[in-house]
């Protein structure tokens, strides 16, 4: 279970979040988070929150954020809003680390998700692009299909080709939450 003042670590994308308010401090309405993003660090695949609103505000640095097919470059003191439903994808163009407050309303599993898959790429189980390998990704994008979905293919392509690797991954063992990438109470 998350708390608040967690860290997690993405070695691959050069990633850093700390929660400051997760969803049980909000009864599920929101989850909030500093991210901080090394220079040249990215998030691993462009994507959709299907239910959820997601709000950046860059305190530091340089952020590089692209909605459908519109991008923007936002510095210190700009803030973007991505609707539901909108792919998006973000990088640090800047020379110096980047910190932005992120948001996601309302908090849904996302903190579940990060956990896990930040945890398994600290455990080095994450190609060069931050993606853990097919069968593991499937059962991810299957366990946490409300929260997060790759922008491409369509979702029905998606729901078929992962269904079929997520039954093959969970028969392998992979799982799409691990009690050891959370907290601990």
């Amino acid at each position: 279970m998350a708390r608040s003042g967690d860290v997690l670590h993405h070695p691959v994308t050069g990633e850093r979040v700390v929660w400051r308010q997760v969803a049980a401090d909000t009864r599920g309405e929101l989850l909030q988070g500093d991210l901080f993003v090394q220079p040249g660090g990215f998030v691993a695949a462009e994507h959709i929150h299907p239910k959820q609103e997601e709000r950046f505000e860059v305190m530091a640095g340089t952020l590089r954020l692209r909605i459908d097919d519109r991008e923007q470059t936002m510095q210190a003191g700009e803030v973007a809003v991505v609707p539901p439903g909108r792919p998006h994808v973000w990088w640090n163009v800047g020379t110096e680390e980047a910190h932005v407050v992120g948001e996601f309303r309302p908090a849904l599993r996302t903190e579940m998700f990060f956990e896990t898959f930040f945890g398994l790429a600290a455990d080095g189980k994450a190609n060069r692009k931050g993606l853990p390998n097919p069968l593991q990704l499937a059962v991810l994008m299957r366990e946490f299909e409300d929260e997060i979905r790759l922008a491409k293919p369509s979702f029905t392509i998606q729901k078929a080709l992962f269904g079929s690797l997520a039954f093959v991954g969970r028969l392998l063992g992979y799982r799409g939450w691990y009690p050891r990438y959370s907290a601990q109470e």
